[in-house]
């Protein structure tokens, strides 16, 4: 008559042999699992979707990017370049292979070097911090070059030694690319691990600067999926363990 019925130990959220407290373990568990798998897959997913990943072959854009370095690159319209940025591009006239160069000058834009150690663009002297520290901005003496509309003006940050624009000054576009040359935007160095691309600040007074892509919120999903995934999978064991313990807990003091 004292005994308790299982229809008791049910009314309580448990059972004979799964106590409360490991059920809802269990179902915690299942979910955080269930989440994480979303975010990470989905990040994967999301990020083979909007990014493209390339080696750079040359030292041309050195310090920013070295020989060898795995780059991420956000797949873009060309129409959504703007000066500063770091872009992925082919152009026939250039070995037609896939080449990283920065955007010194868009369509309409007048571009000469130097004046006073400086690359200018509409007759405004560009601050270059991405270029190699105690290293002038000179390269090449070329007259001032007007950019085609729908064309860009490209140089590496190493000007010494980057077959970039002034290089192919003769070119009938005057060293220039076509927008639709550009197969993505470099927002990131992913091997070595060097992160997101400084905001190239010394263009700000000509225009508007690109806003860096979904990287950020991409590896985030990630990490968080990974996170959820590892808790949620040691969660399940533990709870269940405490459960158990407050159980044999309960009959011990029950039989006392």
């Amino acid at each position: 008559m004292g005994g308790e019925s299982s229809t008791d130990t049910a009314a309580r959220g448990g059972t004979r042999n799964t106590p409360a407290g490991g059920r809802t373990g269990e179902v915690l568990s299942g979910v955080a699992v269930a989440l994480g798998l979303v975010l990470f897959l989905g990040g994967f997913v999301w990020g083979a979707v909007v990014y493209r990943p390339y080696t750079v072959p040359t030292r041309s854009m050195t310090p920013t990017i070295n020989a060898g370095d795995r780059v991420l690159a956000q797949r873009v319209d060309g129409g959504e370049i703007r000066r500063g940025d770091v872009v992925v591009f082919k152009e026939a006239s250039w070995g037609d292979v896939p080449m990283v160069k920065r955007v010194v000058a868009v369509g309409g834009d007048e571009v000469a070097c130097c004046t006073d150690g400086k690359l200018t663009v509409n007759g405004k002297q560009i601050e270059e911090p991405y270029l190699p520290e105690g290293s002038a901005a000179e390269i090449t003496s070329i007259p001032t070059v007007t950019v085609p509309d729908g064309n860009l003006f490209l140089l590496g940050d190493e000007r010494t030694g980057s077959l970039d624009s002034t290089a192919h000054l003769t070119d009938a576009a005057s060293g220039t690319v076509p927008r639709s040359a550009v197969e993505g935007r470099v927002d990131a160095v992913v091997w070595p691990m060097n992160g997101m691309l400084k905001k190239p600040t010394g263009f700000e007074t000509l225009g508007s600067l690109s806003e860096p892509g979904p990287l950020r919120l991409i590896v985030g999903a990630v990490v968080a999926g990974a996170v959820f995934v590892m808790g949620g999978a040691a969660y399940g064991p533990i709870a269940k363990r405490a459960g158990r313990r407050g159980r044999s807990r309960t009959e011990l003091a029950g039989a006392g």
